[in-house]
């Protein structure tokens, strides 16, 4: 039946034209409009989001609605995310000689932070990061510059971890990388997972941590002698950069403290071989990840559901490697 002139339609029936056009969803935003709520939600608070449009933008937008389009399209973006991950998984992945390339460097870095969910506590989030990387000289002395970085993380277990990680990996052409170094601290489950998915690369222990640990092993051979241990720490930090790690072996057996650590990690600390090939010597890169990850993540007071950390995790990691807008356009 046709509605007489001057009849209102029912509610859901009326629509402009322009709505497809424009890409208007039922709410009224535009895709444009949503892109930058999402994007804006992923830096600041729902709140603060919505005095920024309030303030810069002159629109008056709720801190419900930011709200609501963050989990409406982060719902979408996590799916996207999922079905990457299932397309790329280690099982379905085919190596393909053809795109091996000798030149290729890549540096790989895991870490692990903590998030609060609502009714469960707080949950370790864990971050991976893969990165080019070229050697530069200041004051004619090495350093190394990562370039190009993409993060990728996931809350949960090594498990459930692993694909997505796997997943950033193919898509930066892990496997095919001629020169691949993983830098990480020396927690266990990190190097067991680097061991299943990556076991053709350098492994170097992150120099921070390498020093942090030899600082204990000598405070605990002198803990009432603050100036002889710090003596010895600057002679044997030169020895431990050097790789002569047999030495901060015998040094620690004779003042009967644990060497467990170095004996463990010992091939990971050769330090100046590691220099000289240009490699990156320290785990700084996703450790800033991590901290940028919880400045959004874990401010005063913040709980999250479990669904709505992973899907503001999803767009975090898209941001801050500067692949929003490309996984914005697959889910528009």
């Amino acid at each position: 039946m046709t509605a007489s002139i001057g009849t209102v339609p029912p509610v859901g029936q009326v629509f402009s034209p322009l709505d497809k056009e424009w890409q208007v969803d039922s709410r009224g935003y535009s895709s444009q409009f949503a892109y930058q709520v999402v994007w804006l939600s992923s830096h600041v608070s729902f709140a603060v989001a919505h005095q920024i449009f309030e303030q810069l933008a002159q629109v008056s937008i709720g801190t419900t609605t930011i709200w609501e389009q963050t989990q409406m399209h982060g719902k979408r973006l996590v799916e996207y995310q999922e079905k990457r991950e299932q397309h790329t998984s280690v099982e379905r992945t085919r190596w393909n000689h053809h795109q091996y390339d000798p030149f290729l460097k890549r540096c790989l870095s895991i870490d692990g932070g903590m998030i609060h969910i609502r009714d469960e506590g707080w949950k370790e989030f864990k971050v991976g990061l893969v990165s080019d990387f070229e050697r530069q000289w200041q004051n004619d002395k090495p350093s190394v510059r990562l370039l190009n970085s993409h993060y990728t993380a996931a809350i949960g277990d090594v498990e459930t971890f692993s694909p997505t990680l796997w997943q950033l990996a193919v898509e930066q052409d892990v496997p095919y990388a001629g020169c691949l170094v993983a830098v990480c601290d020396g927690a266990q489950w990190i190097w067991r997972l680097v061991n299943d998915l990556f076991p053709v690369c350098t492994q170097i222990l992150d120099w921070y941590h390498a020093r942090h640990n030899l600082s204990q092993l000598i405070h605990g051979c002198f803990p009432d002698d603050d100036q002889q241990a710090q003596q010895f720490y600057r002679q044997l930090s030169d020895t431990l950069f050097r790789g002569q790690i047999t030495d901060i072996i015998r040094f620690g057996q004779t003042h009967q403290q644990s060497t467990s650590y170095f004996h463990n990690q010992q091939r990971r600390m050769q330090y100046q071989e590691f220099q000289a090939h240009g490699f990156p010597i320290g785990s700084g890169g996703v450790e800033s990840g991590i901290k940028q990850y919880k400045h959004r993540l874990t401010g005063a007071g913040m709980r999250w559901s479990r669904q709505g950390a992973d899907r503001l995790i999803v767009i975090r990691s898209a941001v801050l490697s500067d692949t929003f807008a490309d996984l914005w356009k697959h889910v528009a």
